[in-house]
């Protein structure tokens, strides 16, 4: 019963048979399949991937009865001030999210036969957050991992600093923890996401090149400063997102469904930007000019 926060100290199971346990299982099994199902269905007849839209909705179901417990609790004043921050924070998320640099690319011009091929410019894109929300999920599970093994061992003097410093979001070690484990795992993922040296490799096969850079090794080594230098501000961007409700936890004793911030916002918004992407493109498809300017 402690999974409903206090409001119960009964045991979650009154039969704990095996019967029980399987039928549970099997229950849980079934929603899931029925849950990709309906995803699928989604993705098949309708605009974007079924699954991020159905963790949209999930997502933003959850933003009036969080705003409105805020304004239970502390009145209009704070809920207008906390609606007005979210506002700039998500018009922020937005601004980040679209952030790229494009690296100019030309391909030069080669004679295959007797036509000509090549001689165009294109750009190689690199998005400020290139990881997306993967880091915040990883270092969420990794600051778990001390939770847990204290539980081995409750009455050690190291299992009672780890639940004093690193179990509530309100400790500024958490935070410290938690900001910089996102800051890591940011430049872990784009490490094994992005390849500098097969993109260079790639170029050098087909001709292309960097405006004054050489092909090969040196644009091995400019695509990796530059996405060194670029990956910087995304993941602080990601670790100050992470913190926004812990933050709020601090200043207006929010709850842990605290809408604007952490990894609600980050999929909120990604998805959204993705869906609008889809359906501008199904409109260009058809001769519509479409909505995006």
């Amino acid at each position: 019963g402690q999974i409903f926060q206090g409001s119960c100290d009964l045991p979650l199971l009154v039969d704990q048979k095996a019967s029980t346990m399987a039928v549970m299982v099997i229950t849980m099994t079934a929603g899931t399949a029925v849950i990709m199902w309906l995803g699928e269905l989604i993705t098949e007849r309708g605009i974007g991937n079924g699954m991020s839209i159905l963790i949209f909705t999930s997502v933003v179901s959850a933003f009036p009865t969080a705003l409105w417990g805020i304004k239970q609790e502390h009145g209009w004043d704070v809920f207008a001030i906390v609606v007005g921050i979210g506002l700039v924070i998500i018009a922020a998320v937005i601004f980040i999210e679209q952030a790229q640099r494009r690296i100019p690319v030309q391909y030069a011009r080669r004679m295959v036969g007797r036509r000509m091929f090549g001689g165009t410019s294109t750009y190689i894109p690199l998005k400020v957050n290139q990881a997306g929300v993967i880091p915040v999920i990883f270092a969420s599970s990794m600051l778990y991992l001390p939770q847990l093994a204290s539980q081995f061992n409750p009455s050690s003097p190291w299992s009672a600093w780890i639940a004093t410093h690193l179990v509530r979001g309100d400790h500024p070690y958490y935070m410290l923890t938690y900001f910089l484990l996102i800051v890591f795992f940011t430049y872990f993922y784009v490490a094994i996401t992005f390849n500098p040296a097969e993109v260079a490799d790639n170029m050098k096969k087909y001709g292309g090149f960097v405006p004054g850079i050489r092909a090969g090794r040196p644009t091995e080594d400019y695509l990796a400063y530059v996405l060194s230098r670029i990956t910087f501000p995304g993941a602080l961007y990601l670790g100050i997102i992470a913190l926004v409700p812990l933050i709020a936890f601090v200043v207006v004793n929010a709850n842990q469904n605290f809408p604007f911030g952490g990894t609600s916002l980050l999929i909120m918004v990604g998805v959204g930007l993705d869906t609008i992407k889809q359906i501008e493109s199904q409109l260009q498809q058809r001769h519509y000019e479409g909505f995006l300017r």
